[in-house]
């Protein structure tokens, strides 16, 4: 069975200002979803979940699925506020999702088969998703916590217009992932070094080489049951914490600490980029008018 690629798009898009999973930026005015869907088509996999929320599903309808009518089998799942375990009712204040995690579980009725995540405003690259298929159709049927993650340097993920948010990885020996930490806050400082701010605001520098996590993982179907244990222990400590938020990382990093699952640390040869900020935009116009011209994508993605 072909993998699935589940495609996180219920972000708010505050900070860029608007629906950027909708803003067309390719040449013929392409999402940066249409790149990461055309690539996984090349790459192998064989369906796409979308985790959106349901104040824009219209606008998407028209605007996104109707493009991949005929090229690949879609659905449509929904993050809310109030989907919580039995037992668990959101307060009163809560007005943003879970987080990235909590996304996740959104898909555990639509997907079956292995998986890969991604961000919906995030450009990987081609060979990322190929990498990443190769590793999801080598798995054994009957595989559970074999995961896996494609890293990217740190340096090759910044913005010039603010800071950002990674998980910063630690590998061993043997190529897993033995660590992985959500930081925040990490942006260029006057010298250009890259720094993030602790939770007492202390600043720290990191290497540009450092891996990171953006959100492209894989996983096999056993991770929506690890999440659901650890979504309730998440929320017997955070529930009436407005912002707090359950994080992809912090999933995976004590899975791998207790020894339920390894994680393949996986390379790759394309470079990272995306809109975070509206000024991000043009660079970002920029380099996929250039992929098209040297002949990487066709003129146009879906016909």
């Amino acid at each position: 069975m072909k993998p699935t690629l589940f495609v996180l798009a219920a972000g708010m898009g505050s900070r860029y200002g608007g629906l950027k999973q909708l803003d067309g930026v390719g040449p013929d005015g392409q999402t940066i979803m249409d790149y990461s869907i055309y690539d996984a088509l090349q790459a192998g996999f064989g369906k796409i979940v979308f985790v959106i929320r349901h104040d824009f599903e219209e606008d998407f309808r028209t605007k996104i699925l109707s493009k991949y009518a005929g090229h690949v089998p879609v659905e449509l799942v929904f993050q809310t506020v109030d989907a919580l375990p039995e037992g668990y009712t959101a307060p009163a204040d809560r007005t943003r999702p879970w987080g990235t995690n909590h996304a996740i579980m959104m898909g555990s009725k639509a997907i079956t088969e292995p998986f890969a995540v991604i961000n919906a405003d995030d450009f990987y690259g081609r060979d990322a998703f190929e990498v990443m298929a190769r590793q999801l159709n080598s798995l054994p049927a009957e595989a559970r916590g074999k995961y896996c993650m494609v890293a990217f340097h740190l340096g090759n993920t910044m913005t010039e217009n603010g800071s950002v948010s990674r998980g910063v990885c630690t590998v061993d020996a043997d190529g897993h992932l033995s660590n992985v930490v959500e930081r925040t806050a990490i942006a260029f400082d006057d010298e250009h070094l890259i720094t993030y701010k602790d939770s007492d605001g202390n600043a720290h520098h990191l290497d540009a080489e450092t891996p990171v996590s953006m959100n492209l993982w894989g996983f096999t179907p056993d991770y929506f049951e690890y999440s659901e244990r650890e979504f309730r222990r998440f929320l017997n400590k955070y529930i009436d914490k407005p912002k707090s938020e359950f994080f992809i990382p912090s999933v995976v990093d004590k899975l791998v600490k207790n020894g339920e699952a390894t994680v393949d640390v996986l390379s790759t040869t394309s470079r990272w980029f995306g809109v975070t900020y509206p000024e991000d935009r043009g660079t970002v116009v920029e380099r996929l008018a250039a992929l098209h011209n040297d002949g990487i994508y066709p003129s146009k993605l879906f016909n």
